[in-house]
C-alpha cells in the first residue's frame, strides 16, 4: 500500500505539473490524496495528524492572498527591486515598440501549432502582380549592375526616370496620396525582384518604402503635412532620404549628438516659433540626390517655450535639403556599389517648428517612432535582399554545376560540391521560407519588433554563408569582375547587409534575446513594471504564476527528453510530424532554461551578452525552423521539397544543440549547468546536421530544370534565357543541355574512349556523323549547346587603361 501511495503520488505530482494547473487544484489535490491516506491503511492516525500540521499551514500561507502578500512576497518584492537593472527612457521606447508574434508562441515553451497553421502566407492582389511581371519585370530588362557599379557609380538616368514615372519609391503610400498602397508581401516581392538583378538598384528602391519620411508622414504625420508630401513623394518629383546615424552614432543611436534647441527665428520673412538645429549625419542612403531631408535629433526647450520639461528626447523633421544651411552632395562608396549614399551636415539650421513630424504635440516622440516603424522595415528590407541572394546562389550554381565539367564529369555531381550545394540549397529554401513568412506579419498588422530582429541578423548571416558557397563553386568564374558576373556584386553587398539596420553583433548578442526575453515572457515585464511602480498586489500575482510556469516547462522539458518528444502533439501526419515535436520540445527547454538563468543570474544576464546570446540562437532558430515547416504546409507539402525541408529544420535543431551546449558549458553556476544539461539532454545530444543522402537529394534538385529549382525562385529575374544576358546565358545553356544532354554524354564517352577521332570538338564531332553515330540534327544540336555552354563559363577581359579602356 505504500507502495502504491507513493508511484500514485509521483504519478500526480508529474501530470499536475505537465498540465500545468494553478495552485488551488494543486492545494485541492494534495488535500484530497491526504485525506484519502487514512481511509485506505496507509497512515494510522499519528501518521494523519501530522500530515494536516504539516500541509495546513503553508495551504493557508499560499492561497490566501493578503497574507502571502504580507510574509512571502515583500521580501522578495524588495529584494527584487534592488537589483532590478535601471531602464531609461529610450530603452523603455524601444521595449515597448513594435509587436510579439509566433517567437512569443516559440519563447513560452508551449508553441500552439494551430496558430502557427492559422497565420496565411500573403499572395499577391491582382494589381501587385500585375505590377511584378511588368513594371518591375521591365525594370530589371534595364539593369546592368556592372556598368552601374563599374562605369557609372549610378543608375542611369533613364532608369532614374523609370524609377520616378512608375511609383517605384511610393509601394507603401496610400492610393488616395497617389501612391501604390501595396502590402508588405508585395513589396517584399518587388525588393527581391530588383535584388536578383541589381543590389544597387534594389536598395534604391527599398529604402523610399523602408524607415523613412514616407513611413513617418503616414502613421504620424499631421494632415497638412501628409496632403504636402505625400503626393511628391509618390510621383517622384521629391527624392526622400532619413538621416539617423553618424560619425559618433551607429548601432546606439539613441546617444546621437545631433541637437536643436526650441527658439524664435525667421522664416519666409517672419518671425516664428521653431528650432535651431545642430548635426552631422553620416551613411545615409539617397542623402546626395534626395530633395526632401527626414533629420532625427535631440529636441532641448531650454526657455520652456513648449511647456513641460527642457530635454524634451528625440524628435523627427521633415526638411527641403534646398532649405539654408543644409549641406549634401559628397558621398561615400558603400563596399564600391552604385547606390547613392553620403553625409548630411547642418550648423544653425532654422526650421519652423510645424515641420517637426506630426507638428508641435509629437515633438520628443521620435524614438518611439523610429522603432516602430524599423520593427516593421526590417522585416522587408533586409530580408528580401537576403533572400534574393540566395535565390541567386541557388539557381546560377545548379545550373552551373552541371554545364561546368572537370575530369570528364560535370562537377555538380563530386561529393565534395554536393555538400556545399546541400548548404546553398537548404539555406535558399530557409532565406525563402523566412522572406514570406515575416513579411506576412506585416499584412496581418504586426509590427514583429523580436521576429524582424532574427530575420534580420540570421538571414544576413545565411547571406554570407550561400553566397562564399556559391563563390567557392564557381572558382575562378566568380572573381573575376565584368557584366558577365552574377555573384561578385552580391557579395560585395555582403558587409553592408551586416552592418545596416542594426550591426549583427550587436543585433544578436542584446537585441534578440533582450527583447525577447521581457517582450515574449508571460510575467518578467509585469514584474518588471510592478517592482518600478510599487505595486506588490500585481507583482504577487506575476511571481506566482511565474513559479508555477517555470516548474510545468521543467517537468514538461525532462518529460519530453526522456521520451524522445513523443509526449509532444504532432500537429501533422507523415514525416514532418516528428519535426513539430522536436521543436516543441526545444521550445521547452528554452522557456526552462531562459527562467532558471534569470532566477540564477538575475541582471548579470543582461551584461553576459554571450550567454544570452546563445539563448538567442536558441529562439531564433526554433523561428526558422518554424518559418520552413509552414512555408512547406502552405505551398501543399510536395514531396519534392522534402529534402530542403529535412536540411533546413535538421540544421535548425543542430544549431540549437550547440547553443544549449555552450550556454551550460559558460554557464558560471556549475551545480545549475550540470543540472540544466541533465533536464535539457538526458541521453546525450540528439541532434546532427543533415545526412549526406539529403545534400545528394538538394544538389540533383538544383541541376535539375523545373520542379522546386523553379518553384523556389519563381519571384527572381532570370533573364529569359537570352544569350547575351548575365543570367539569361546559363538558363539558356542549361536548356540547351535538357534537349542534348543523353545523346552530348555518349559523345563525351566517345571522345574519352577514342572511339571518335580528332583534336577538337569539331572535328570529333565531325567523325562521329561519318561514323553514323550521330545525324546531322543531333550533330547540330551539339554545336549549339557548346558554343552555348562555351559562353557560359567564360570570364570577361578587358583592355589595359594604357590600350584604351
Amino acid at each position: 500500500m505504500v507502495v502504491t501511495a507513493v508511484l500514485a503520488a509521483l504519478v500526480a505530482v508529474v501530470a499536475l505539473a505537465w498540465w500545468g494547473v494553478p495552485l488551488w487544484v494543486w492545494t485541492a489535490a494534495v488535500a484530497v490524496y491526504l485525506g484519502l491516506l487514512y481511509p485506505a491503511g496507509v497512515v494510522g492516525v499519528p501518521g494523519a495528524v501530522v500530515a494536516a500540521a504539516l500541509f495546513i499551514p503553508p495551504a493557508v500561507l499560499l492561497n490566501l492572498r493578503p497574507l502571502r502578500r504580507r510574509l512571502l512576497t515583500r521580501p522578495i518584492f524588495t529584494a527584487f527591486a534592488k537589483v532590478l537593472p535601471p531602464m531609461s527612457q529610450t530603452e523603455r521606447e524601444a521595449l515597448e515598440a513594435g509587436d510579439t508574434w509566433w517567437e512569443a508562441e516559440l519563447f513560452r515553451g508551449r508553441p500552439d501549432w494551430g496558430r502557427l497553421f492559422g497565420y496565411t502566407l500573403s499572395e499577391l492582389s491582382g494589381s501587385e502582380r500585375a505590377f511584378l511581371d511588368h513594371e518591375v519585370e521591365t525594370l530589371c530588362g534595364m539593369l546592368d549592375e556592372d556598368d552601374m557599379v563599374r562605369n557609372r557609380r549610378d543608375l542611369p538616368p533613364e532608369v532614374w526616370a523609370y524609377i520616378k514615372r512608375e511609383r517605384f519609391f511610393s509601394l507603401i503610400i496610400p492610393e488616395q496620396y497617389g501612391g501604390r498602397g501595396f502590402s508588405t508581401a508585395a513589396q517584399s516581392a518587388v525588393v527581391a525582384k530588383i535584388a536578383t538583378r541589381s543590389i544597387s538598384t534594389a536598395v534604391t528602391v527599398m529604402v523610399p518604402n523602408s524607415l523613412g519620411p514616407g513611413e513617418l508622414l503616414i502613421k504620424y504625420g499631421t494632415e497638412e503635412q501628409k496632403a504636402h508630401w505625400l503626393p511628391r513623394l509618390a510621383d517622384g518629383s521629391e527624392v526622400p532620404c532619413f538621416a539617423l546615424t553618424g560619425p559618433d552614432v551607429g548601432s546606439d543611436a539613441a546617444s546621437m549628438p545631433d541637437y536643436g534647441v526650441v527658439c524664435h527665428g525667421e522664416h519666409d520673412g517672419e518671425e516664428v516659433l521653431g528650432i535651431r538645429l545642430h548635426f552631422s549625419k553620416r551613411y545615409i542612403t539617397l542623402a546626395p540626390v534626395a530633395t526632401v531631408l527626414g533629420l532625427a535629433f535631440k529636441l532641448f526647450d531650454p526657455d520652456r517655450l513648449l511647456g513641460g520639461e527642457e530635454a524634451r528626447g528625440i524628435t523627427c523633421a521633415l526638411i527641403p535639403t534646398a532649405h539654408p544651411g543644409i549641406e549634401i552632395g559628397r558621398r561615400h562608396l558603400p563596399m564600391g556599389l552604385a547606390f547613392q549614399n553620403g553625409p548630411v551636415t547642418g550648423d544653425g539650421v532654422f526650421i519652423p517648428l510645424d515641420w517637426v513630424i506630426g507638428g508641435r504635440e509629437e515633438a520628443g516622440r521620435g524614438w518611439r517612432m523610429l522603432m516602430e516603424c524599423l520593427s516593421v522595415g526590417r522585416a522587408v528590407s533586409l530580408p528580401a535582399l537576403s533572400a534574393a541572394a540566395g535565390l541567386v546562389s541557388y539557381r546560377m550554381t545548379g545550373a552551373y554545376a552541371r554545364i561546368r565539367r572537370q575530369f570528364k564529369l560535370p562537377i555538380g555531381t563530386f561529393e565534395g560540391v554536393r555538400e556545399v550545394m546541400g548548404r546553398i540549397g537548404g539555406c535558399a529554401y530557409r532565406l525563402e521560407a523566412c522572406r514570406r513568412f515575416t513579411a506576412s506579419a506585416g499584412d496581418m498588422g504586426v509590427k514583429p519588433s523580436v521576429a524582424s530582429a532574427i530575420a534580420k541578423y540570421h538571414m544576413t548571416e545565411m547571406m554570407r554563408t550561400v553566397v562564399n558557397d556559391a563563390m567557392d563553386v564557381h572558382g575562378g568564374r566568380s572573381i573575376i569582375w565584368g557584366p558577365r558576373n552574377y555573384l561578385a556584386y552580391g557579395y560585395q553587398a555582403i558587409p553592408v547587409g551586416i552592418t545596416v539596420e542594426g550591426a549583427n553583433i550587436l543585433t544578436r548578442n542584446l537585441i534578440i534575446f533582450g527583447q525577447g526575453a521581457i517582450r515574449c515572457h508571460p510575467y518578467v515585464l509585469d514584474e518588471m513594471e510592478a517592482a518600478r511602480g510599487g505595486d506588490l498586489a500585481a507583482f504577487d500575482r506575476a511571481f506566482f504564476a511565474h513559479a508555477g510556469y517555470t516548474v510545468n516547462r521543467g517537468v514538461r522539458t525532462l518529460l519530453l527528453g526522456l521520451t524522445g518528444a513523443r509526449l509532444a502533439l504532432r500537429p501533422t501526419t507523415g514525416w514532418a510530424g516528428r519535426y513539430f515535436q522536436e521543436l516543441e520540445r526545444m521550445s521547452a527547454a528554452l522557456a526552462f532554461v531562459a527562467n532558471i538563468a534569470m532566477a540564477v543570474l538575475g541582471g548579470e544576464l543582461k551584461r553576459r551578452e554571450r550567454l544570452s546570446a546563445r539563448l538567442g540562437d536558441v529562439l531564433s532558430h526554433l523561428y526558422l525552423a518554424s518559418a520552413v515547416l509552414k512555408y512547406h504546409h502552405a505551398n501543399g507539402a510536395p514531396e519534392d521539397e522534402r529534402p530542403y525541408v529535412e536540411w533546413a529544420v535538421q540544421d535548425s535543431l543542430h544549431q540549437i544543440q550547440r547553443a544549449f551546449d555552450g550556454f551550460f558549458h559558460n554557464l558560471p553556476v556549475r551545480p545549475v549547468a550540470v543540472l540544466l544539461r541533465w533536464t535539457v539532454f538526458p541521453f546525450g545530444r540528439p541532434y546532427h546536421a543533415s545526412s549526406d543522402r539529403v545534400a545528394t537529394a538538394i544538389a540533383e534538385g538544383m541541376v535539375t530544370a523545373g520542379g522546386v529549382r523553379d518553384r523556389l525562385t519563381a519571384v527572381g529575374y532570370w533573364g529569359g534565357e537570352r544569350a547575351d544576358d548575365v543570367t539569361g546565358r546559363m538558363e539558356r545553356a542549361l536548356a540547351l543541355l535538357e534537349a542534348a544532354e543523353p545523346l552530348y554524354n555518349d559523345f563525351i564517352r566517345w571522345s574519352a574512349k577514342g572511339e571518335v577521332a580528332g583534336l577538337t570538338f569539331e572535328e570529333r564531332l565531325a567523325d562521329a556523323v561519318k561514323q553514323g553515330r550521330i545525324d546531322e540534327a543531333g550533330a547540330e544540336r551539339l554545336r549549339e549547346y557548346e558554343a552555348a555552354r562555351y559562353d557560359a563559363i567564360l570570364t570577361d577581359a578587358f583592355c589595359l587603361p594604357e590600350e584604351g579602356l
